[in-house]
């Protein structure tokens, strides 16, 4: 594998925003991916500082036998440049770059690929366990990962983009989304700015409620869930988590031989470096396009009903006894 070998236009473009305190499941992660990808890649690991950037850059460098792809590390700082010349006029992009970290998948990308060239964005807790291909990114539009209930949050910043007449998909889930960003900058600006702009909360969750505004503004769907998988801390899985059951055992019942790709969110992302070889082992090849599915609305009405049901579980005590979302 090169760091700087020479670029394909058959490379597929990923880009990953990650510091070296995700290594132990990031690890997993990278590995996965490198192994198992039909397709070559061009990996854009983004990160903190130049000390991060060392810790990656060795990491990378200890994988082996991959040649077809290719891959660079960025510090956040070696950027700055590029955000003074392609976001000059845009004060609420830069303001979202320097919020939570996880926003900077929104905005990065932006800065090293050109407009309308493929993006595909990945959290650093995907593991893609058997040999597959990325779906085909649209020529407009995004491609998301669905999950339940949804991780559009904080409440006030949704209100926000309500009172602003903005539509959300709802269900969103951003461990991969596939999008050929910069080609409006200036609404995705004003977006931002409507969201609350420089005064927005540096709440991870933000980033899902501007990607399911893109979503109902340019298109797309929702990657197919049987096979792009996210994990999900269900009423069951907390039980047993309280009766003392193992991460991996509760891993064990997902669809492993059917899947692409399992977004390990929450809890469930330390628990898979700790997970033996034989539930990690490939099994099948995941090789053809599947099928995608129409973004769903997230209306007001059905956000009045999800936090009145939240407000329900805080007061009878079901977080402080089984966790929250």
């Amino acid at each position: 594998m090169s760091q700087a070998a020479l670029d394909s236009p058959l490379r597929r473009h990923i880009y990953m925003v990650l510091s070296s305190r995700a290594l132990p499941y990031a690890r997993c992660c990278l590995d996965s991916l490198l192994r198992n990808s039909l397709q070559p890649l061009h990996i854009h690991l983004i990160t903190d500082d130049h000390e991060d950037k060392l810790r990656l850059v060795d990491v990378m460098g200890a994988f082996e036998g991959h040649a077809e792809h290719c891959w660079e590390v960025i510090a956040q700082v070696e950027m700055l440049d590029c955000e003074g010349s392609r976001f000059d006029r845009w004060d609420n992009l830069r303001a979202l770059r320097r919020g939570h970290p996880c926003w900077r998948k929104i905005t990065d990308p932006l800065l090293l690929g050109e407009s309308g060239q493929e993006l595909i964005m990945l959290d650093p807790d995907v593991y893609f366990p058997n040999l597959f291909q990325f779906e085909a990114t649209p020529e407009s539009g995004l491609l998301l990962m669905f999950q339940r209930p949804n991780c559009l949050l904080p409440p006030d910043v949704v209100l926000r983009a309500f009172d602003a007449g903005l539509s959300l998909a709802d269900h969103v889930d951003i461990g991969v989304a596939h999008w050929r960003g910069g080609q409006d900058i200036e609404w995705l600006d004003w977006l931002i700015g409507r969201l609350g702009g420089k005064t927005l909360p540096p709440v991870m969750h933000v980033e899902a409620i501007i990607w399911a505004a893109v979503a109902m503004r340019e298109g797309g769907g929702y990657l197919d869930p049987r096979r792009w998988i996210c994990w999900r801390r269900t009423q069951w899985t907390r039980i047993r988590q309280k009766l003392g059951a193992s991460g991996e055992n509760i891993l064990r019942s997902e669809r492993w031989d059917d899947m692409k790709c399992l977004h390990c969110g929450g809890v469930s992302k330390w628990w898979l470096p700790e997970c033996s070889p034989e539930l990690l082992r490939r099994r099948e090849a995941q090789v053809g396009a599947t099928r995608i599915f129409p973004f769903v609305e997230y209306t007001r009405n059905k956000f009045a009903i999800d936090q009145k049901a939240r407000s329900i579980l805080r007061r009878t005590g079901y977080y402080k006894l089984l966790g929250s979302y």
